[in-house]
């Protein structure tokens, strides 16, 4: 356990082993290769978590905070992964917590049916076939109260309504819909989320030090600071679209990336664009350094089941060495995980498609590079839809050694959107999908 537990806001080992209930139920076989052609990359392990009530989980690290979890077990833990030092064992970060949408009056309404679930950090370990939580840490206001996963800002994100979508719930200033995450030396978390788009430096014990937001968000009501250091045009994110990966450079440097294009000068626009975004911050000099522009490849090659442009994400970025990354290109159905270099001569930082008034915008670029925009070169590593094994939405990814990596899928804490997700009782029907980590042994180093 780390160093740095405290009190009741961390779920301590012993609390731990008295949660898992239905534990060796929902566990698939592992330790073996599974059979794949000689020279393919294959799933060599896969690990299953067991089933935790959320209700036990949340209040285990802040008492009271859920007082009916509608039975669901915890979950949403691989929107991220990230190594803990010891062999096997990982940080991981739920997202803001359950939520589906339901249709009312022909307008789809945002779910929150645990709206007392506070985003955590999430420690596990791989054993066996099992992937157990070790530790776990609450993310918490300056004065120690839940961030809770609830919308910030009426008229700029989703308005959040019941887990039946017949009543409305407060917005929250302190909501965090939390994605990437790493660790820096000094035993602080950063994390990226996807309301602001912001970037959240978290300490050691949970705690938000700092929030860094684009520049006029005017997020006000905060319990914690707030910085507005990121450029203003993020301030056009899609919404649900904000940043979701998160990779930390051997300088310390920071890179996060944008999931989704922004929508310039309309929505119309970024769902039609294949041209992303990837920011470089500096924790030193708490400012962004550079900006990168990232092109996807034709949704039918990441997918060749989908043909709208708009599916495509970017849900995981990892350095690799140097200033090489490893992104994850992906639809809900399939991945591809691409290396890049950040050029110093790729930055576009403070030009002319920093400004949302430039038309055409970057987004609208038909082919960005022959307009003259220094888009990051790339080279395909592992497409994931050849490799047997893998699970559907891989969100987080990680390095093990040189030629294996890490993956955990999000599996939305088994909820499914529509008015079918809960029964008569209001309790959860569940799609039945675990979360899932699998190593992948690559067939070329990376």
């Amino acid at each position: 356990m780390s160093p740095h537990a405290t009190g009741s806001r961390r779920v301590h080992r012993s609390v731990v082993t008295g949660l898992p209930l239905a534990l060796a139920a929902a566990l698939v076989a592992a330790g073996t290769a599974t059979a794949s052609p000689s020279g393919e990359a294959q799933v060599v392990r896969t690990a299953t978590l067991g089933d935790i009530p959320l209700g036990t989980f949340s209040n285990a690290l802040l008492p009271g905070s859920v007082d009916n979890d509608r039975g669901i077990d915890l979950g949403g833990i691989g929107s991220d992964i990230y190594p803990a030092g010891r062999k096997g064992e990982y940080w991981t970060v739920t997202d803001r917590g359950p939520n589906g949408q339901i249709k009312v009056d022909g307008k789809k309404r945002r779910t929150f049916p645990v709206p007392g679930f506070d985003p955590a950090i999430v420690k596990v370990r791989v054993a066996g076939d099992r992937l157990d939580v070790i530790d776990a840490i609450p993310i918490t206001t300056s004065s120690g109260k839940a961030v809770t996963g609830l919308s910030n800002q009426a008229g700029r994100d989703e308005a959040p309504y019941s887990y039946d979508a017949k009543t409305p719930l407060s917005y929250n200033p302190n909501g965090l819909d939390t994605e990437g995450i790493v660790r820096a030396a000094d035993g602080s978390f950063w994390v990226v989320d996807e309301y602001g788009p912001s970037l959240v430096h978290v300490s050691a014990r949970g705690k938000v030090l700092t929030r860094y937001v684009p520049k006029g968000l005017n997020l006000t009501g905060a319990d914690y600071p707030v910085v507005e250091a990121l450029p203003s045009v993020f301030l056009h994110r899609k919404i649900n679209r904000g940043f979701e990966g998160l990779a930390l450079l051997p300088d310390g440097d920071l890179v996060m990336a944008l999931q989704s294009p922004l929508s310039l000068p309309d929505g119309d626009a970024g769902d039609a664009s294949r041209t992303t975004r990837l920011l470089r911050f500096s924790p030193r000099k708490q400012a962004v350094t550079a900006e990168y522009a990232y092109r996807f490849d034709p949704v039918n090659v990441v997918d060749p089941s989908e043909d709208d442009t708009s599916e495509l994400k970017i849900s995981s970025i990892v350095a690799v060495g140097g200033d090489r990354l490893l992104v994850e290109e992906r639809t809900d159905k399939a991945a591809r995980l691409e290396s890049v270099k950040l050029d110093r001569r790729s930055n576009i930082l403070g030009g002319a498609y920093d400004d949302a008034t430039t038309s055409p915008s970057l987004e609208q670029l038909e082919d960005p590079a022959a307009a003259g925009v220094p888009v990051l070169d790339k080279r395909l590593v592992v497409d994931l839809n050849t490799v047997t094994g893998v699970p559907l939405k891989i969100e987080g990814i990680a390095r093990v050694d040189h030629d294996t990596l890490a993956l955990i899928n999000d599996n939305d804490f088994g909820m499914t959107d529509g008015t079918g997700a809960f029964d008569a009782q209001g309790r959860l029907v569940d799609s039945g999908i675990e979360t899932t980590l699998v190593y992948v042994r690559l067939s070329k180093g990376l």
